[in-house]
């Protein structure tokens, strides 16, 4: 039976050995994972999650291990600072599976309150994580707390088949609040974001499928769209984002012709302004549903004229794609990347965009950021075969279907001219025996 309390008395209710899951991002309760740090008396609590949205003192104590899908701010300072923060290597569809491993015998989220219906809402992330969260509510030994926050959106999914809540009648604990949902403002693009974009865009189509990612140059991207003469489209995407809340707004998504899932945006969480979380609100018009559905590469592959585009930290001369490490240290994670990028490549009328600034500044010197090889320790986030479109400042350069020497020498065009010279040397040398 459900029972309602203090966030004290529900974080008393953990164990000094003990083990808990959370989902990423707009999953973390805040108030519970807050006050969970107020406790001192841990010995061994292993902790499995992804990608903090606040920095918490709970994982600062001794005797706490985070064990992390995907990191973010928050975990790259705590790492940083010599507090037990680890990646588990995985892509945004394999954490259900290494969470059911896992198995921990907490299971914390937080939710949007019951509408009547006797259940509590996902709101802004169902992501991987609701499977996981229905064991650990329907076995005796194990623990359900939900943060209900009546800020949170109730937002929408697909039934029957899809379901984005949880019955109140597998629930242990609710623990009740009202705090202010963590809003990403948006990115304030440069000149080179925006040259970026404007190669980008050439790839869209009237009635073309979006997926969009974090930052200035995927605002951009649905700034000049929700500007310009195309419309359309629809949208199946890990993340929707305030952009793509700006096309909609415009009148430019009509998701009526994608293929798979017409007539809803479908996506799998959201982060983005306060006012992206209002417009959420019962929105009938965007659909939360599994990450193993919305991530799925032959998914993906249904939809028309799909266009996704996403960021990268390198790319070498073969087509490597480093995303988520810089010499061995972790900036993100693996996520959806590698997805998506497969899923846009297959097929004549899809384009998956990666883009990324030609350089970048490491300790006063300027680096190319297509690499002739990759420096010995790169982690690749996504293999040579699925990259299809790289895009820099400079260019883009559309792999598909060239030979190794030719997608090498496209690559050396679009990088900075202080580099090129040097890489089309590299790329001479690059596809022969």
């Amino acid at each position: 039976m459900t029972r309602v309390c203090t966030v004290e008395e529900a974080v008393a209710l953990l164990r000094p050995v003990d083990s808990m899951g959370f989902g990423l991002g707009p999953a973390n309760p805040d108030t519970l994972l807050t006050a969970l740090g107020q406790r001192n008396d841990w010995q061994d609590l292993q902790v499995g999650g992804a990608l903090c949205l606040n920095l918490y003192d709970v994982f600062t104590k001794p005797g706490v291990s985070y064990r992390c899908g995907f990191f973010g701010p928050a975990e790259r300072v705590l790492q940083s600072m010599g507090h037990k923060v680890e990646l588990v290597p995985g892509g945004f569809r394999q954490f259900a599976p290494i969470l059911a491993r896992f198995a921990p015998r907490v299971m914390v989220v937080q939710a949007a309150p019951d509408d009547g219906s006797g259940a509590v809402n996902l709101s802004l992330h169902i992501g991987a994580t609701r499977p996981e969260l229905l064991r650990a509510g329907r076995d005796p030994d194990r623990l359900l707390i939900v943060e209900v926050n009546t800020n949170l959106p109730r937002t929408a999914s697909l039934p029957p088949e899809f379901d984005n809540t949880i019955p109140l009648d597998v629930v242990d604990i609710v623990v009740e609040t009202n705090g202010t949902p963590f809003a990403l403002q948006d990115s304030v693009p440069d000149d080179i974001d925006a040259a970026i974009a404007g190669h980008a865009l050439a790839y869209v189509r009237e009635g073309s499928t979006l997926q969009t990612g974090i930052g200035a140059i995927p605002n951009v991207v649905a700034t000049e769209l929700a500007r310009g003469p195309l419309g359309g489209f629809g949208i199946h995407s890990e993340m929707f984002t305030t952009g793509l809340m700006r096309l909609h707004q415009a009148g430019k998504v009509t998701n009526d012709a994608k293929g798979v899932f017409n007539g809803v945006s479908v996506t799998t969480f959201a982060l983005g302004t306060s006012e992206l979380y209002e417009w959420l609100d019962d929105n009938r018009d965007v659909a939360f549903i599994p990450v193993e559905t919305v991530n799925d590469p032959t998914v993906i592959s249904q939809n028309a004229n799909m266009v996704s585009i996403n960021g990268a930290l390198s790319v070498d001369l073969y087509g490597q794609v480093v995303a988520d490490s810089i010499e061995g240290r972790q900036i993100s994670g693996v996520g959806g990347h590698e997805d998506f990028v497969a899923g846009a490549e297959l097929h004549l009328d899809a384009h998956s965009l990666i883009c990324l600034r030609s350089t970048v500044q490491r300790d006063g010197v300027l680096v190319s950021r297509i690499a002739g090889l990759l420096p010995e320790g790169s982690v690749v986030s996504t293999p040579r075969h699925h990259t299809g479109v790289v895009i820099t400042e400079y260019g883009a350069a559309d792999l598909a279907g060239l030979t190794v020497g030719e997608r090498a020498h496209a690559l050396a065009e679009i990088a900075h001219p202080d580099f090129r010279a040097t890489l089309h040397d590299v790329a001479a040398g690059m596809g022969r025996a």
